[in-house]
């Protein structure tokens, strides 16, 4: 039984494989005439420069060894954007605006959703230096025009702002154990939860607390947490951030949606998130956000936002498709074969070489044309088989 694989890790066939290494290639074509450069971080680290802004989620789903030759713990990452932090903050050292972005595998202890793998090939990109909300609304464009290059359409987008929450915990002063026992009865908008907890705050706190877990839905959530939560500068920006993006992100989403619930990554993220979402999927299909402390762990943080998503999952949403047929020739040592084998491949023409010749097995070279000679020359007919 040594053929088998761990649970939620899964081996990608040809067919498979060829696709999501186009959709790998399509993604990133876009991010490089949109100015991203790409870089490529090891699948191995040290944990603590992994590990960041102690997240207790992250632990959990991050593997870890011993390293024979220092002895300390190492990581195998979870998540890609604490490795491009790191190289923005101390490899490229830049003082302006930097755009990276990357794709490789990351490696989860737990599937991250229902039917997950374990093994997700996230594809991103990551824009440091700039605090405004015109780089919050170019990731988000990004990540929309990325899923459509795809040919996912349908999409609804959720934008959610940590900020408003974090603001309201600091007008509050209250204690951290407080605070996250409210982040999750918020996360599951677990109202009696919610009220219970809240007891001991002034009326406004509670009151806007209570609003949070209710306040989503369309634009119109926005107006209504005008009037309901406080008149806190940050809470007002927040509010005016997620207005103007609701409004940017409406001709490249089916639906923009708004949740002040959404607390996802809430000690990870700093400001505006967002999510989007298929109806052929449970979970989200792309997520991001802004993380201005992110690289803080490494000595030097700047303003970031990104987005990231997993290739697999996404072509799991997509219609079958085989791959393109090829061209068999046969295996002969004739200089002519051999030019006109080249010249169809420089041409991007899959030729395929029949070592076993007229074998039974000649229907597993996936070829419907095969290479032929006639009056001298070696021409491309339809395959009789």
């Amino acid at each position: 039984m040594n053929w088998l694989l761990p649970e939620y890790i899964q081996d990608m066939l040809p067919d498979e494989a060829w696709r999501i290494e186009s959709m790998r290639r399509d993604v990133l074509e876009l991010l490089r005439v949109n100015g991203y450069q790409l870089v490529v971080p090891p699948l191995l680290e040290y944990a603590e420069s992994l590990l960041i802004n102690d997240s207790a989620d992250m632990d959990l789903r991050t593997f870890k060894l011993v390293d024979q030759l220092s002895g300390r713990t190492l990581a195998l990452r979870a998540d890609t954007t604490p490795q491009v932090a790191r190289i923005d903050a101390h490899l490229l050292n830049r003082q302006g605006v930097a755009r990276l972005c990357y794709a490789g595998s990351v490696v989860h202890t737990q599937p991250s959703g229902v039917m997950r793998t374990r093994e997700p090939l996230q594809i991103g990109a990551e824009l440091y230096g700039h605090a405004g909300i015109e780089s919050d609304l170019e990731v988000q464009q990004l990540m929309l025009q990325a899923l459509a290059l795809l040919g996912i359409d349908q999409v609804h987008l959720d934008l959610g702002h940590v900020g408003i929450f974090s603001a309201l915990m600091r007008s509050a002063r209250i204690s951290e154990e407080l605070e996250r026992a409210l982040f999750i009865a918020l996360q599951h908008k677990d109202v009696p939860t919610l009220n219970q907890l809240a007891q001991g705050l002034s009326t406004d706190v509670r009151t806007s607390i209570l609003a949070l877990a209710q306040l989503s839905g369309g634009e119109e959530v926005i107006v209504r947490a005008r009037e309901i939560l406080p008149k806190i500068q940050e809470i007002t920006v927040a509010l005016d951030e997620l207005e103007q993006a609701a409004k940017q992100m409406k001709s490249l989403a089916a639906d923009v949606g708004i949740d002040l619930a959404e607390l996802r990554g809430y000690h990870y993220h700093s400001g505006m998130v967002f999510a989007a979402y298929h109806a052929g999927s449970h979970d989200a299909i792309a997520l991001g956000g802004r993380y201005d402390d992110v690289g803080k762990s490494f000595g030097r943080a700047r303003p970031a936002t990104g987005f990231s998503m997993d290739l697999r999952q996404l072509h799991g949403l997509l219609s079958k498709q085989v791959q393109p047929k090829s061209i068999r020739a046969p295996y002969l040592h004739d200089a002519s074969l051999a030019q006109q084998i080249a010249e169809l491949r420089s041409q991007g023409q899959a030729v395929v070489v029949d070592l076993l010749g007229q074998s039974e097995h000649r229907n597993e070279l996936n070829c419907d044309r095969d290479l032929v000679l006639r009056d001298g020359k070696w021409i491309v007919v339809k395959s009789n088989i």
